[in-house]
Order: C-alpha cells, then structure tokens, then sequence
C-alpha cells in the first residue's frame, strides 16, 4: 500500500514487521503523526501519539522526570531519550520516535540556538538512537525538516534491527 506521501515506506516497513508506532513530539506539535495518518490505512501501524509541548506535558503524560528536565533542559538528548521511553511505556507501540526542540522564531540561546532539535526513536526491545539536528529557516521550515528526520530514521532503525526478523512486537 505504497503512496509518495512522506511516511509511506515507513508504514510500509512497519507493516512488514508487524510493529506499530507512536509519537511524542514536542516543537513539531503532532506533525509527525498527522503525515502519517495522511496516508490511507495507516490505522494499522499508527498506535497514536502524545503532543507534549510544555514541560508538565512531558511530566505527566510520559514520566519525563522533572529534575532531569531542570537539569539537562528539554531540548536534550537525555529528555528526548525519557520521551521515547514514556511514549513506549504507555502504548501497545513496537517502535516510538520522539521530538523535541526549538522551532524559532524566538526561544534560542547561544548554546541551544533556534534550529536545534534532538530526534530519539526507539524499538520496544530497547534499541534506540538518538541525533541532534541544527537546522535553518523558518519556523514551518525547521518543524518540517525534523518530520522528514524523524522519518527517516524511523525508517533507519527498522532495516538495521536484525532482530525484527525474528521478533514481533
């Protein structure tokens, strides 16, 4: 059930393994699970997502600890890492991507400028990456570049999981 719509091989992949997927996304405000949910049948594979724009969202709805949160900031790997983690705790989900970062146009500060993002995805049987991203342009411009990213390395993790092929989650 291909499709040109950002997201399809992904669901595709997903499909094919038997996983499903959940987002928690922070500066991309459901973007992520909104051009997946685009895509027709997507039902099947798209478990749901968390918006967690404030920090107490982060807190509440995916068990990000306060202090850690104070300590490294939220714009973090560590926070990104803890939202990925939440977001598969509290779904039925084999693979989770979360986001967050500072989308601009104001916000930044000289060591975590506007464009900074960090992308953490996770698989349920624990193997996770994490990347921080620098990108340029507006605020549209910066949210859309992490939803592409996130995609991709959505994509990234599931072809090189060996395990998936005798997995299913």
């Amino acid at each position: 059930m291909s499709s040109d719509l950002p997201g399809s091989t992904l669901l595709d992949l997903c499909r094919k393994q038997k996983i499903t997927l959940v987002t928690a996304e922070s500066c991309t405000g459901g973007l992520i699970c909104a051009s997946l949910t685009d895509i027709p049948g997507s039902s099947d594979i798209v478990w749901g997502g968390f918006v967690t724009y404030a920090n107490a969202a982060k807190i509440r709805a995916l068990s990000v600890s306060e202090s850690l949160i104070a300590k490294k900031g939220a714009v973090s790997r560590e926070v990104a890492e803890a939202m990925v983690t939440g977001a598969l705790a509290m779904s039925d989900a084999g693979l989770a991507v979360a986001v967050s970062g500072i989308a601009g146009p104001g916000g930044g500060s000289p060591d975590k400028p506007v464009g900074t993002v960090w992308i953490a995805v996770s698989l349920k049987n624990g193997k996770m990456y994490s990347e921080l991203f620098q990108f340029s342009g507006s605020r549209s411009q910066i949210r859309w570049s992490t939803v592409e990213n996130a995609l991709r390395i959505c994509k990234k993790i599931i072809l090189n999981d060996s395990s998936l092929d005798s997995e299913q989650s």
